[in-house]
């Protein structure tokens, strides 16, 4: 157990913490905003060549980007592609496909396809600056490492799969200080609060000794509704700041959290 803090006014002993990834450990909107523009780019080359007309293609990237939440700023940080899994997002876009007279199977099948060649192309074509920005945010690693000193178990809750967690983790020597992983890959995945449990459980942590930590409104009442102790918002991972309104407490910079070890 440990004292946390923040901006000075103590919030109490915890056991644990679960934090999200994409927009809270991770600067991830620039990787993001590129494999947006790559799928909407290749949705309309696809459409285009089975004859798509260019007002239908017109019509089309603006549903997309809408459906994506893809912004001329970057991206909605409570948008689909920021907090959705990429399961999720591929059935919103093969709902959206329907719109253009296809059938359900039809539109299922051309999502995937397209969605899997985007990986393919995405992982050979990012840019540095993509892969560079999908660092650590700022002293995110000093307070791992405060709380794993103080005998914090922390653990991360996303919607991203366990091959990109543990990827990320790995990449950037945080490894060490993550005890466990909930990922879309297991059943429920967020925003059910059966994740929190799920993971909970796994870790032997009551709910409600743990702090969780997230950047999007889904996070939060999923920590609510599973009786996590303190729900907090990270509003610093994004270029335009999430609107959040179900967090006990705002952290608007890593260096406002403190930890001290329970004596």
């Amino acid at each position: 157990m440990a004292h946390l803090s923040l901006r000075g006014h103590s919030l109490g002993l915890i056991h644990g913490v679960l934090f999200d990834k994409d927009g809270t450990l991770s600067h991830s909107e620039p990787h993001l905003i590129e494999l947006a523009d790559a799928r909407i780019e290749e949705i309309i080359r696809v459409f285009a060549s089975r004859g798509a007309s260019t007002d239908v293609q017109s019509q089309l990237e603006g549903l997309l980007k809408r459906a994506m939440g893809r912004c001329d700023s970057g991206l909605i940080p409570d948008g689909p592609l920021a907090v959705a899994s990429r399961q999720h997002n591929l059935l919103s876009t093969a709902t959206l496909f329907c719109l253009f007279d296809l059938s359900w199977p039809q539109a299922l099948v051309l999502a995937e396809e397209i969605f899997d060649s985007v990986d393919r192309l995405h992982k050979h074509n990012a840019t540095k600056e993509s892969l560079s920005a999908r660092n650590p945010l700022p002293h995110s690693r000093e307070l791992l490492n405060e709380l794993h000193s103080a005998g914090v178990i922390c653990a991360v809750i996303s919607n991203d799969t366990q091959h990109g967690i543990e990827q990320f983790l790995q990449d950037h020597g945080l490894s060490d200080f993550i005890t466990g992983i909930w990922s879309a890959d297991d059943t429920p995945c967020k925003p059910d609060p059966g994740a929190v449990h799920g993971l909970c459980r796994q870790l032997h942590l009551d709910p409600s000794q743990c702090a969780l930590i997230g950047d999007a409104d889904s996070d939060l009442l999923m920590a609510r509704r599973a009786g996590i102790g303190y729900a907090l918002g990270y509003v610093a991972g994004w270029h335009r700041p999430p609107d959040l309104t179900s967090h006990q407490y705002l952290i608007h910079h890593w260096q406002e959290l403190r930890v001290e070890q329970a004596l």
